[in-house]
């Protein structure tokens, strides 16, 4: 009965473009690949597996050019559920290129900290994965399920040093506190779906323009799903779970959730907000001025407190992220869409740079020195000048000093607010402004450590780098010299992150 029902039913099997999905598919494979390796090489040589992981993110970064070469324009698939443009490319491949580096900032560190590598690599490529989709779906329930592929596997990568209590503190905080904002995105989302009887973004976005019957449903729905997202780009207040489990988990974690962890979130809700509520500027729009000013201001002054170089870190990747939602803020305001979109590109572009190469040189100091003190660091500079010279470099890039790329960055910011034209653009200019002159102070201190301080307990020994540091020190640094020196480089890509552009075809 139930198969002569079917058989009635018209169905067709859709249509799947395999060029579009290859990273997605690449990675999936490359998932399977370690497992089984991991299953059948002795301990000895369980070191493959980094490599393996290494090479299979740079297969998949292959489709990703390939896609950008040959077709200018947007691949859509499952009825516009999951695009394929210049802005899911770009994206991609920065998700790509920054697991490449936290692998190779991995490998030493994973291998000799005991830890159970086959399964570490699993659950980085698995938490990438969840990343690449991030940058092509279009749908509430792809959205949603791509943040969930990339945060679970990151719950556990937290957790990893499992005799250490810091590490399972981290690992527990992040995972309820994160399921707690999955729990009111969701709710969000529900409440989005009900109000416009659908999930895809774009259908949304006509919805609400079209018909005009905004409500107090919709304004609460658009404030659960950026409170959500809140969460996971570290904004305060929503915040506090980040301090502790950057300290608590291993160092190569810590630099992946700050930078390919926090890319995502952002790289979602900007999706959201462009393609889905851009009509709800007077909801979201002065809901994001608040939490920008309040995650500048906040990070700020708490990093100044910090001794302890991984928190400093922390609150700085807090305040980092105020600047990244600043265009954010005046996005809906006259013409400053694009110039704001393209802002949060170029910041997110220069951020992994330099903040991924500023964890190399603690992970690779930290080698010597045991410990993650900022005072540790003392007198770098004269016992590992390479290393100092590099720290500052990445340092002077973070607030944003010229002719490094941090100044790119913050500029592309400033000029997307300014753009806006209005007081609260000005307002906001001015709060970013003061807060940048507030970060040096404690850059500033850990330069002056690196500089002008001795070496504790007369350390004069030379640090042993290896290979696979070198190699994450040399591509984040020349990227950041070479993103500040040529801006236009980093524009360009910010250029053709053009999400605006893209559906508006």
């Amino acid at each position: 009965m139930l198969a002569s029902i079917l058989a009635q039913v018209p169905w067709q099997a859709p249509t799947i473009d395999y060029h579009a999905i290859a990273p997605e598919i690449v990675l999936a494979a490359g998932i399977c690949l370690i497992i089984l390796v991991d299953l059948f090489v002795s301990e000895s040589k369980k070191w493959i597996t980094a490599s393996l992981t290494g090479f299979v993110l740079l297969g998949a970064l292959i489709p990703v050019l390939t896609l950008a070469v040959s077709d200018p324009d947007a691949r859509s698939l499952f009825d516009g559920r999951y695009v394929i443009d210049e802005y899911a490319l770009t994206l991609k491949a920065l998700f790509l290129i920054a697991g490449y580096v936290v692998v190779l900032l991995s490998q030493n560190h994973v291998e000799e900290g005991d830890y159970y590598q086959g399964e570490y690599y699993t659950l980085l490529l698995t938490s990438l994965t969840g990343m690449v989709m991030m940058g092509s779906s279009r749908d509430l329930v792809s959205i949603f399920v791509a943040l969930e592929f990339l945060s679970i596997p990151a719950y556990m990568l937290a957790a990893w040093r499992k005799r250490d209590r810091k590490s399972n503190e981290a690992g527990v905080k992040y995972y309820l506190l994160g399921v707690f904002a999955s729990a009111v995105m969701l709710y969000g989302m529900s409440l989005l779906y009900g109000v416009t009887g659908s999930t895809l973004l774009s259908e949304i976005g006509r919805q609400i323009t079209v018909e005009g019957d905004f409500g107090g449903v919709h304004a609460l729905a658009i404030v659960f799903v950026v409170v959500g997202f809140a969460f996971k780009v570290s904004a305060v207040p929503f915040h506090t779970w980040a301090p502790d489990t950057y300290e608590g988990a291993p160092t190569p974690v810590t630099a992946f959730l700050s930078v390919a962890s926090k890319a995502a979130g952002f790289v979602a809700l900007v999706t959201i907000l462009y393609v889905g509520v851009p009509q709800a500027k007077d909801v979201w729009q002065p809901f994001l001025w608040v939490l920008a000013a309040l995650t500048m201001t906040v990070g700020n002054l708490l990093a100044l407190r910090q001794s302890n170089i991984v928190r400093m870190l922390a609150y700085s990747s807090i305040s980092q992220g105020g600047f990244i939602l600043m265009p954010l803020a005046v996005a809906g305001t006259g013409d400053a869409a694009g110039p704001a979109l393209q802002a949060v590109v170029v910041y997110l572009l220069v951020y992994a740079a330099m903040n991924l190469g500023m964890f190399a040189v603690v992970i690779a100091a930290s080698r010597t020195t045991r410990s993650g003190e900022i005072s540790s660091f003392g007198g770098l500079f004269s016992y590992a000048p390479g290393l100092g010279v590099l720290m500052t470099i990445f340092l002077a890039s973070l607030a944003g000093i010229p002719p490094l790329g941090g100044w790119i960055a913050k500029f592309a910011a400033f000029r997307a607010v300014l753009e806006a034209g209005n007081g609260w653009a000005y307002g906001i200019a001015v709060i970013g402004a003061i807060n940048s002159v507030i970060a040096f102070g404690y850059y500033g201190n850990v330069m002056r450590e690196v500089w002008m301080k001795p070496a504790p307990n007369g350390e004069t020994r030379a640090v042993a780098t290896p290979t696979s540091l070198v190699a994450a020190l040399t591509i984040t640094g020349a990227a950041t010299l070479l993103l500040g020196v040529l801006p236009g480089t980093v524009l360009r890509f910010g250029d053709l992150a053009d999400l605006v552009g893209a559906f508006g075809r």
